[in-house]
């Protein structure tokens, strides 16, 4: 986690990521004094948030490139703790949320990003794509018509100015749209809002504060209800956008690495007067998509934030806020995956259900953790369902013999467990049955539980049953719960009917 434990990290990039950097802070301005209104704190506890965040994540976090700050999904959160019970409980809430985080990251819970499907993911990027464009709205409600010129003129030079020859591409487009949108609102002295408007920005540099609460078991059940949640959202989102940035940038991240970075980082705010914040997939877009790609960009971001909300402020008061809403409609459009609309006619009917479901519920309650959670719940329902079809039974009579022999294919779980024990008759009058299980496996319990059902049901009708081509998987759990070769056991079953 040092500084210079990978130096393609930090220098690989240096002007791309240092001009990206620029626009990320000029765009984490008001967004964050927007979360801190939400949050019902004064601007700066958004601001010490957003810049403490992004310089402890850009040196310790597990992937590069992405943007860590004060978000809204974390905000909402906060604010009845912040209503009831104040500013010191929510920093003392947050060095608890870092703690949470901390202790996920040592204990690997990043790996369990591999139960998201990809339809999940899916579901999840056009959620926020649509959340960041309906955030935009309020910017657009009942203004005047120079607004919708600026919004219009700044998307045109973002989209445009790339294609011009020589220096299209040297200057992250969003960055000549804030300054060129910037300029023309001050020479031609538009009546607009600006984001100095959104609240006052702050004039001193960030404190080391320790929160003012005691250290007692109420203060703990105080903060805890609301740690817990923030950690958890804060870690889904931080792990998903890291998911998505690994596609943008066809790299890998460290999951469990990034668990522990937003843990300290958060921790770090806390201590600085600063909220809990996590990864913002609308900024990481604008950092990629502005040239960004190394941990200097992150550090960049945080860095300019603190030096141009404290030094230059009277500048940036006059920011008009069409210029930042071109900038951020942007990010919804490349954000939001269109091929996902494409592909409907082509994927399976389930996957296309896990993406409607996952995006329905994001947009509806504006809970990420709440939407991704029922994307993972029906993606299980609808693997399960699928794999317990694939499991069959086929017989033979061997009459000489007197034997039937009964040949399992595929996964016996709890979906499939009933209709395995359907497959057998056990009405048929014979001396053996032989029930071969080279090509099945048993998962779980119910699985257990069925086969001894089978096997009790068989020898309750006289016939020897005998099992083979157990794998040793099967095996273990067949000998550790099974209760079919187990007289006493036996004895219980068959008294019981």
């Amino acid at each position: 986690m040092l500084l210079l434990s990978n130096k393609q990290d930090w220098f690989g990039n240096i002007r791309g990521d240092v001009l990206a950097g620029l626009v990320v802070a000029l765009a984490l301005i008001p967004e964050a004094i927007a979360f801190s209104i939400i949050a019902g704190v004064d601007p700066k506890v958004g601001l010490y948030a957003s810049f403490c965040i992004a310089v402890i994540t850009a040196i310790v976090g597990g992937r590069s490139g992405m943007i860590s700050a004060a978000t809204g999904a974390m905000a909402l959160l906060m604010v009845t703790l912040v209503k009831d019970h104040g500013l010191q409980y929510l920093l003392a809430a947050t060095l608890l949320t870092g703690v949470l985080q901390i202790i996920a990251g040592y204990l690997k819970l990043g790996s369990f990003m591999s139960f998201v499907s990809r339809s999940v993911v899916t579901g999840f990027v056009n959620a926020l794509a649509i959340l960041i464009f309906m955030a935009q709205l309020p910017e657009l409600t009942d203004v005047t018509w120079h607004v919708y010129a600026m919004t219009a003129g700044g998307l045109a030079i973002i989209y445009l100015f790339p294609y011009l020859p020589f220096i299209g591409k040297s200057i992250p487009s969003p960055l000549v749209c804030i300054v060129g949108l910037t300029g023309l609102a001050i020479y031609l002295n538009l009546d607009i809002r600006t984001v100095g408007d959104m609240g006052e920005l702050p004039d001193t540099l960030p404190i080391f504060l320790w929160p003012q609460v005691p250290l007692t078991l109420e203060t703990l059940q105080i903060i805890l209800p609301y740690s817990v949640p923030l950690a958890v959202v804060g870690l889904l989102e931080s792990l998903m956008t890291a998911t998505i940035v690994d596609d943008l940038t066809d790299t890998e991240s460290n999951k469990n690495r990034e668990c522990k970075g937003q843990g300290i980082a958060n921790i770090g705010a806390g201590l600085l007067g600063g909220m809990a914040g996590c990864a913002m997939i609308g900024q990481s877009i604008i950092n990629i998509k502005s040239g960004g790609r190394g941990r200097l960009s992150t550090l960049c971001a945080g860095v300019f934030l603190l030096l141009m909300v404290v030094f230059m402020d009277e500048w940036l008061k006059k920011i008009p806020m069409a210029a930042l809403v071109a900038v951020m409609i942007m990010v919804s459009i490349g954000t939001f995956s269109w091929s996902s609309i494409i592909d409907i006619k082509k994927h399976p009917l389930s996957a296309n259900i896990i993406m409607l479901a996952t995006v329905a519920v994001v947009v509806w309650t504006h809970n990420l953790a709440i939407g991704v959670f029922v994307g993972v719940l029906l993606a299980s329902l609808f693997f399960a369902n699928k794999i317990s079809h694939f499991m069959y039974v086929e017989s033979t009579l061997d009459e000489e013999s007197d034997t039937r022999t009964y040949h399992v294919h595929g996964q016996i779980f709890f979906n499939s467990a009933d209709p395995f024990v359907a497959y057998f008759n056990f009405k048929e009058v014979v001396e053996k049955v032989v029930i071969n299980l080279t090509d099945a496996h048993f998962w779980d319990l119910s699985a257990v539980s069925a086969l001894d059902k089978v096997v009790i049901k068989f020898r309750r009708e006289g016939a020897d049953v005998k099992l083979i081509g157990l794998n040793k998987a099967s095996t273990t759990i067949i000998d550790r719960f099974g209760v079919h070769d187990n007289p006493e056991e036996i004895e219980k079953v068959m008294g019981g009917h």
